[in-house]
């Protein structure tokens, strides 16, 4: 029977995480695989309320408490480090986000995706956002802005189901603590995809807003940083090629505008970290089990 453990940062949203373990349970009634929980606590302030779960169809739910509070992408990247790490036995692991924003009504088509293709990584690639005109508009700027600097088309963020093998080439890499979707597109060619609607928030406003977009799209770009810089500077020589007769304050503007573009890409680069990587299981406090139905 196939393996799958599904991957889960929160920092204290947990209100928002056992809605979303229960979903989970309803979601996976009907699969052929044993499927287990872990939960990366990226060191929440808020205690966890509930002491045990019961679930029929989730067999084991882990909950990993960092020391230190370390961040979304981070978190995703120690989850998968310790698996490999401790030679956990899994076939698959799927990330998502434990808000409800990664909707578990499209955990079945992962699924089926990925036993349809089982050597192969199956992303939830965005069709459709939830959140307002504005923010939207944004995303597709994004969007835009890094396939003309990479040559790159993200549509995907953390939500995916990933083959064990993939898992293996993703944690010696040190971009993966800095940006998954950007990892994901530079590590892992051999790809699927199943469509995916960006989901409601179970409590609270959305986590997503203007300035984590800004991380969020820089982040990516980071990861193909030569790309970038390259591209960049040819922007450049053809921009001063057609305005070297015009020199101002005004068609030097969009020189001021790149450099500093490039300037913060090299910043956000220096957030890959192999050897913080490496050491990251050093992070983990305390490993609790809320929920084991393989010992009933």
């Amino acid at each position: 029977m196939k393996k799958i453990v599904i991957l889960i940062p929160v920092y204290n949203d947990w209100i928002s995480l056992f809605k979303l373990l229960k979903n989970i349970d309803l979601q996976i009634s009907k699969w052929t695989a044993h499927v287990s929980i872990i939960i990366v606590n990226d060191a929440s302030s808020e205690n966890n309320s509930e002491d045990k779960l019961i679930f029929e169809n989730i067999k084991f739910v882990r909950v990993i408490n960092m020391k230190k509070n370390r961040g979304h992408a981070r978190c995703n990247a120690a989850g998968l480090k310790f698996l490999i790490e401790k030679k956990e036995d899994f076939d698959h692991v799927i990330l998502m986000d434990g808000d409800g924003e990664d909707r578990p009504e499209e955990l079945d088509m992962l699924f089926n995706k990925s036993n349809e293709n089982t050597s192969k990584t199956v992303t939830a690639n965005r069709i459709k956002r939830s959140e307002g005109f504005f923010f939207r508009l944004l995303y597709e700027f994004h969007k835009i802005l890094t396939y003309i600097f990479t040559g790159k088309l993200v549509k995907f963020g953390n939500y995916s189901c990933l083959p064990k093998k993939a898992v293996v080439s993703l944690v010696q890499e040190a971009c993966i603590w800095s940006s998954f979707s950007g990892s994901l597109t530079k590590i892992i060619s051999d790809r699927v995809s199943i469509p995916s609607i960006r989901g409601q928030r179970y409590f609270g406003p959305s986590q997503m807003n203007l300035f984590n977009l800004l991380i969020h799209s820089f982040s990516i770009m980071a990861v193909f940083k030569r790309s970038v810089i390259f591209r960049s500077i040819l922007f450049l020589i053809i921009y001063l090629l057609f305005i070297y007769k015009t020199l101002s304050i005004i068609t030097l503007f969009p020189v001021f505008i790149i450099l500093i573009f490039i300037f913060l890409i090299i910043k956000v680069s220096s957030r890959e970290n192999i050897e913080e990587l490496n050491k990251c299981l050093e992070n983990i406090d305390s490993i609790e089990i809320l929920s084991n139905l393989d010992s009933r």
